[in-house]
């Protein structure tokens, strides 16, 4: 998840609600973050800063894996994510309190966005067969150094998370995401994926930026787009114009239950967790944890397959 600040550096593409002057789900750079940044955004458990809504004849769309690939250094060393157990985003309880994977001992799990490993890793830890993907090459090292680190095995690819060809139909017992869905395109043709390579009554569990969140601006708390605009947002991190440029896809809660239910899932469970109210934490130097205490910023969802 990322802080939603305001990037005034493309104000030209503005979004269909005006906003005010001015927060984050599997993998070096030639311009790195400053050491000490006021909080560059993190990696794919986000929700991108505010930025500007693309218009539909925009030139080119974001390199989002070359984007992850700058900033990977600095995430990973900023945040340690723990692998102590699967997490689902910044400020926010994870799997150990939530229990929505159930026992994975013996189970094959896919992660989608699974970043530097970290959940792959605990998944790994609880004796669980796993395979992690992730757009960004250097995330993906980040995780294979870990596992090793971590005395664990676990496959690790770099690829589109939609594009799931390479695993065997009716092959995996748990998809984990946690803030990655928010960085494709197409999370219809996702969830198909997803149901293809989901053995019998296989679970899918994921976190994503709260679409209600993905609307308002974090330092003040005001809405900036409309929750039905549909367009993708074009933002740079902290709105820094010498970082890279990224995309987020905005959908709404009824679009992500309609692409499952279409896929052939039955939904079980749809949380919206208030953040855990933890000053100390790495992530409270980056995200307005009052704020995420009154405004649900994460979305998690478990489905299971319906046939």
């Amino acid at each position: 998840m990322a802080p939603k600040f305001r990037d005034d550096a493309d104000e030209s593409m503005s979004s269909s609600v005006t906003p005010p002057p001015s927060l984050p789900e599997d993998d070096t750079t030639s311009q790195p973050p400053p050491s000490e940044p006021a909080a560059p955004a993190p990696q794919t458990q986000g929700v991108a800063p505010t930025g500007t809504t693309a218009p539909a004849s925009a030139p080119s769309a974001p390199d989002n894996a070359a984007g992850w690939d700058e900033i990977s250094d600095w995430y990973q060393s900023t945040y340690q994510i723990s692998t102590d157990s699967p997490h689902y985003g910044p400020l926010c309880p994870d799997e150990a309190e939530l229990r929505l994977c159930g026992d994975v001992k013996g189970k094959r799990v896919l992660e989608l966005g699974c970043g530097g490993g970290q959940s792959a890793i605990a998944f790994a830890r609880d004796g669980a067969h796993v395979i992690g993907i992730d757009i960004s090459e250097e995330q993906i090292s980040h995780a294979r150094k870990l596992a090793e680190q971590e005395e664990v095995k676990v496959e690790f690819k770099v690829g589109d998370l939609a594009d799931l060809a390479f695993v065997q139909a009716a092959s995996i017992d748990l998809v984990f995401s946690s803030f990655a869905f928010q960085y494709v395109e197409r999370f219809d043709r996702l969830c198909r994926s997803v149901e293809r390579v989901l053995a019998h009554r296989g679970l899918f569990v994921f976190s994503h930026d709260h679409p209600f969140w993905d609307c308002i601006d974090a330092s003040s708390g005001t809405l900036t787009r409309s929750y039905f605009d549909e367009a993708p947002e074009d933002w740079r991190w902290n709105g820094d114009p010498a970082l890279p440029r990224m995309r987020s896809y905005h959908r709404t809660i009824s679009d992500i239950t309609t692409s499952l239910t279409r896929a052939g899932f039955e939904l079980e469970m749809l949380l919206e967790p208030e953040a855990v109210n933890d000053p100390a934490s790495p992530w409270a130097r980056s995200y307005p944890l009052e704020l995420m205490r009154s405004v649900p910023a994460t979305l998690i969802v478990r489905a299971r397959k319906a046939s």
